[in-house]
């Protein structure tokens, strides 16, 4: 295994996933339910799957479309996403 891949992944979704929706969501069910291990592996699984398909996902996108490309797109849809979501249109 590639280490320095790992922890490169690790620490960027760690980071990411930080205080996001997702985090918020968990927090809410966990307090709504009392019940923090089925919320806890209810989310890891959840997470584990979404995870598996971007991964799937991306593998297959990689070969067919070079990295640069891969790059501009994904940051196009990240500022798009960022922009409806303050103008309240996501």
């Amino acid at each position: 295994m590639d280490w320095r891949i790992f922890f490169t992944a690790f620490g960027t979704i760690f980071l990411a996933e930080l205080a996001d929706k997702t985090e918020f969501a968990v927090l809410n069910l966990t307090a709504k339910t009392k019940s923090p291990w089925p919320v806890f592996w209810g989310a890891m699984l959840a997470f584990g799957i979404a995870t598996l398909i971007a991964v799937l996902f991306g593998e297959v996108v990689a070969k067919f479309v070079p990295e640069n490309i891969l790059r501009f797109v994904s940051a196009g849809v990240f500022i798009l996403i960022g922009i409806l979501t303050l103008l309240g249109k996501l």
